[in-house]
């Protein structure tokens, strides 16, 4: 079973979070190059906006195949409410539980969800990154803050994310002529790291593999939830 840091309480009012989130965010560390990694994970996190139950899970492969080594889910109560900025507060207890279920420690964990393209430089990936120790990457749909010129319309092709003269992360089209992406390094691994793995597991689709099999693994939980 994994070890985690256990950083802090998760019960918090909202103030306390955003505290809490400024303090943790100077402890995230972004510039470095990400280790060798023989095996890769997804994690993904889906709720019903306004419901009680969060559906988390994490698959991990092995990186050469993309071939699935493991997989955990956990069907858990929502702690925190829905707030903008602070979704790491709500989704991140479900997905470190599902990452303490593993046998298999990952090299590596790429979420579903903001890294450092965040306003206080502490999405769900730097936050859970924190906690488990482990290189993370955030690997977005869509964008939390910051501005950007469109990238070219090839798979590789990437525009630097800025906020207030920073470069948070990257816009980076994965298919051609698909919506990019928004990558920003999690945790212990830098920017063009987090971009060269995020390709590295690109096939069919526009997401990378392990995000997708954790997406639709999420999905199995969902109907777990509705039937049991």
């Amino acid at each position: 079973m994994p070890k985690v840091d256990r950083l802090h309480s998760w019960d918090l009012d909202p103030g306390e979070a955003r505290a809490l989130q400024a303090e943790l965010a100077g402890r995230v560390e972004a510039s470095t190059p990400l280790p060798r990694y023989e095996t890769i994970a997804g994690s993904d996190v889906s709720f019903d906006r306004g419901g009680e139950w969060l559906f988390a899970a994490i698959v991990v492969l092995k990186a050469d195949t993309l071939e699935v080594i493991e997989r955990s889910g956990v069907i858990a109560p929502a702690r925190f409410p829905y707030i903008p900025g602070l979704l790491s507060f709500r989704e991140a207890p479900a997905l470190i539980e599902a990452y303490e279920a593993l046998t298999t420690r990952p090299d590596i964990l790429i979420c579903d969800g903001q890294g450092t393209a965040h306003p206080l430089r502490l999405g769900l990936a730097s936050h859970v990154g924190l906690w488990l120790g482990i290189p993370t990457i955030g690997c977005a749909k869509s964008r939390l803050v910051g501005r950007y010129e469109e990238p070219g319309q090839n798979p590789g092709d990437w525009s630097p994310l800025l906020d207030r003269g920073e470069t948070i992360g990257a816009v980076l089209r994965t298919r051609t002529r698909v919506k990019p992406l928004f990558v920003s390094p999690g945790h212990l691994g830098n920017l063009p790291g987090s971009i060269d793995t995020v390709m590295s597991t690109i096939r069919k689709y526009r997401l990378p593999v392990p995000t997708r099999i954790a997406h639709q693994y999420v999905n199995e939980l969902r109907v777990q939830g509705k039937t049991g």
